[in-house]
C-alpha cells in the first residue's frame, strides 16, 4: 500500500482543533506534524480533517431486499457521505438472527471493500418478540449490538433478559421504542397537520412510553440500553432526567428530526413518510437542545432506502423511510453548526467518537497508531441536494432541492482511499 500525506488540513477531533499534516502508512496514522512527505500527497489546504464518520444505524437490505439496496450500493453511498463504518440493522430476509447471516454480511462487505460494515443481530428469533436469538453465537461471528429495529420488543421480561444477556457478551441492546397499539395505522405525527391533511396520526406517547420502559428496566437492572431514533421533546426530557440519575442510557437521533417538521407532509409526498414521523417545531428545538447539551449521544441516519414503486404511491400505503447516508453530514453541519452554534468538536463527538464508543469499536480518533479511518470535508462547498445523483438505490428523501453546506471530498478506510471528489475508488 502506497503511503499518503494529507497536507495542511485543519484537524478536528472531539477535543482539539489544529492545522497539520497526516502521514498514512500501512493502514494506520504513522505521523502527525508539519512538512511530511509520502508516495502520494493530498492537499487539504482550506479543508477540514475529521475522524472517519460512523453511522450506527443503517438498513443495507441485503440479504433479501436487494431491489431496495444492497451492500455494494449502500457502502458506495456511505463512503460518498464520509462514513467509514456503518452498523446495519437485522431486518433483512431472512432476519439476521444467526451466525450464518452475520457471516454472509461480513463476507459481502469484505468483497465490496469500501466502508466497514458492522452487523447488528436481532434480539429475538425472526424479530417476532417471542424467543431470544442466538446472541452468543452471533457475537462470536461478529455482531456489535442487538436490536429488533423496525419492531419493538413487546415483552418487558424478554427485554430484561436481552439486556442481561447482552451485557454478558459485551453488547448493547438498541431499542426501537414504539407502542404499536398507540401508533397502529398512523402514518404521520398526530397534531394540527395530521388533522389538516386527513392522515391518521402517531402520538408522541407511542414513542415515549417505550422510552420510559427501557429507562426503568436499565435503571432497575443497572444495565446499558441504547434508544434509537428519538424524535420527541418528551423523549429528550426522559433521557435527560435518567442520565442525571446515572442510568446507563444512550440515545441517537437522525438528521430529519432536527432539519424538518411535519409541515412537509402537507404536500402529500411520501418521501416525508418516516417512522417515527417528522414532528413539530417544539420537538425539533428540543432535539437540537439535546444534541447541544449531551443528552443525545449520537447522530445516526436510519438510512432506509426503498424502491420508487414503494414511495411514489398513496401516502397511507407508502413505505416508511428516508435515504440518508449521502445527506447526513451536510444537514448536520448546515443546521447544527452554521445555524445553531454547535461546535465542530461536538459534531465529531456525535458523528464519530460517541458512535464508536457505544458500538465498542475502534474509531473517532486522529492519533499516531490509530487505524487510518479519515474523512476530509470541504465546509465551504455549497450545493443543492439531488437524489438522482445518489449512489444509493434509494432516492427517497424529503430534502430534494434543499441548499446545504459542507460535503466529504476524501474518505479513507484502513489507509485506503475509497472515495475522492465525487468518485468511488477501488
Amino acid at each position: 500500500m502506497e503511503s499518503l500525506v494529507i497536507k495542511n488540513g485543519t484537524i478536528i477531533t472531539d477535543t482539539d482543533t489544529y492545522i497539520s499534516d497526516i502521514l498514512v502508512e500501512n493502514g494506520v496514522i504513522a505521523k502527525i506534524g508539519k512538512g511530511l512527505t509520502a508516495d502520494k500527497i493530498y492537499n487539504a489546504d482550506g479543508k477540514h480533517i475529521f475522524p472517519g464518520l460512523v453511522d450506527m444505524h443503517v438498513h443495507l437490505r441485503e440479504p433479501g431486499y436487494e431491489y431496495k439496496e444492497d451492500i455494494n450500493s449502500g457502502c458506495r453511498a456511505a463512503v460518498s457521505g464520509g462514513f467509514t463504518q456503518i452498523a446495519c440493522m437485522p431486518n433483512t430476509k431472512p432476519v439476521c438472527d444467526n451466525a450464518a447471516i452475520v457471516g454472509y454480511i461480513l463476507m459481502r462487505s469484505k468483497e465490496v471493500g469500501l466502508a466497514k460494515v458492522l452487523p447488528i443481530g436481532a434480539v429475538t428469533k425472526d424479530e417476532k418478540g417471542e424467543e431470544l436469538a442466538e446472541i452468543g453465537k452471533m457475537k462470536k461471528a461478529g455482531i456489535v449490538a442487538i436490536s429488533d429495529d423496525g419492531q419493538p420488543v413487546w415483552d418487558a421480561r424478554l427485554m430484561r433478559l436481552a439486556m442481561e444477556y447482552a451485557e454478558d457478551f459485551g453488547l448493547t441492546v438498541f431499542s426501537h421504542c414504539e407502542d404499536k397499539k398507540l401508533s397502529d395505522g398512523g402514518v404521520v405525527n398526530e397534531g394540527y397537520n395530521s388533522s389538516l391533511c386527513g392522515l391518521k396520526g402517531i402520538p408522541r406517547a407511542a414513542e415515549e412510553v417505550m422510552v420510559a420502559r427501557e429507562i426503568i428496566l436499565a435503571e432497575t437492572l443497572n444495565k446499558k440500553v441504547h434508544i434509537c431514533h428519538i424524535s420527541t421533546k418528551g423523549s429528550v426530557a426522559l433521557i435527560r432526567e435518567a442520565k442525571k440519575r446515572g442510568v446507563k442510557v444512550t440515545a441517537e437521533t437522525c438528521p430529519h428530526y432536527f432539519s424538518a417538521t411535519d409541515d412537509l407532509i402537507c404536500n402529500f409526498d411520501a418521501a416525508t413518510k418516516v417512522n417515527p414521523p417528522l414532528r413539530e417545531d417544539d420537538d425539533v428545538k428540543a432535539i437540537i437542545a439535546g444534541l447541544k447539551d449531551g443528552t443525545i449521544d449520537a447522530i445516526a441516519t436510519d438510512h432506509a432506502p426503498h424502491h420508487n414503486d414503494e414511495k411514489n404511491i398513496e401516502y397511507n400505503v407508502a413505505a416508511f423511510g428516508i435515504s440518508g447516508l449521502e445527506t447526513a453530514f451536510a444537514l448536520a453541519y448546515t443546521v447544527l453548526v452554521k445555524e445553531n452554534g454547535l461546535s465542530l468538536n461536538q459534531l465529531v463527538k456525535l458523528m464519530s467518537r460517541n458512535p464508536s464508543a457505544i458500538l465498542g469499536v475502534e474509531g473517532g480518533e486522529i492519533r499516531v497508531g490509530a487505524k487510518a479511518d479519515i474523512t476530509v470535508c470541504d465546509l465551504n462547498s455549497q450545493w443543492v441536494i439531488d437524489s438522482s445523483k445518489f449512489f444509493s438505490k434509494g432516492k427517497n428523501t424529503p430534502f430534494n432541492g434543499r441548499a446545504v453546506c459542507g460535503n466529504a471530498v476524501l474518505t479513507i478506510v484502513d489507509g485506503k482511499v475509497v472515495y475522492k471528489e465525487g468518485n468511488i475508488c477501488g
